[in-house]
C-alpha cells in the first residue's frame, strides 16, 4: 500500500467518485492513470490511500493523528478488497467531545474503527456490483 503525498494527488482523488459514506467518513476514489499536465500522479500500481482529518472536524491534533493512524490500519488491512486505484479517506462530522472525552480513548479508537470497517465494506460491495 502506497500513501498519498502531493496536493495534486489529494486533488485528483476526491475530483473522483465518492463510493461510500457513513456518518463520518466518506471514501473518495480515482484511477491510477490521472495526471497533472504532463506528470504520471501515480507511478506504481496497487493500492494508493490518503488520509483528510480537516481540523475543523477534529480540532487537536492528538485527536486527528489518531484518526489518521486509523485510517491507514484498516485501509492495510482491507488491501485485498479494495481494488488497485487511489483512494482518500475523509472525515466529514465531528464525533462528539461530550461522549469521547480523551482524544485517545478507546471507545473513540473504537467507534472509528468500526465506521471505518462499515466504510471498507460498502466500498467493497460497490465494487462488487
Amino acid at each position: 500500500m502506497q500513501r498519498l503525498q502531493t496536493r495534486a494527488q489529494f486533488q485528483a482523488v476526491l475530483a473522483g467518485a465518492t463510493v461510500a459514506r457513513t456518518t463520518h467518513f466518506a471514501l473518495h476514489r480515482c484511477a491510477l492513470d490521472a495526471q497533472s499536465g504532463e506528470v504520471l500522479l501515480f507511478a506504481t500500481q496497487g493500492l494508493w490511500v490518503g488520509a483528510m482529518v480537516p481540523k475543523r472536524w477534529a480540532r487537536r491534533a492528538v485527536t486527528r493523528n489518531a484518526i489518521k493512524r486509523q485510517i491507514y490500519r484498516m485501509s492495510a488491512d482491507a488491501a485485498a478488497s479494495l481494488p488497485q486505484a487511489a483512494h482518500v479517506v475523509r472525515l466529514r462530522a465531528a464525533f462528539d467531545r461530550k461522549e469521547f472525552q480523551s482524544a485517545t480513548s478507546d471507545r473513540l479508537k473504537a467507534a472509528v474503527r468500526a465506521e471505518l470497517q462499515l466504510l471498507l465494506e460498502r466500498a467493497a460491495a460497490a465494487r462488487a456490483s
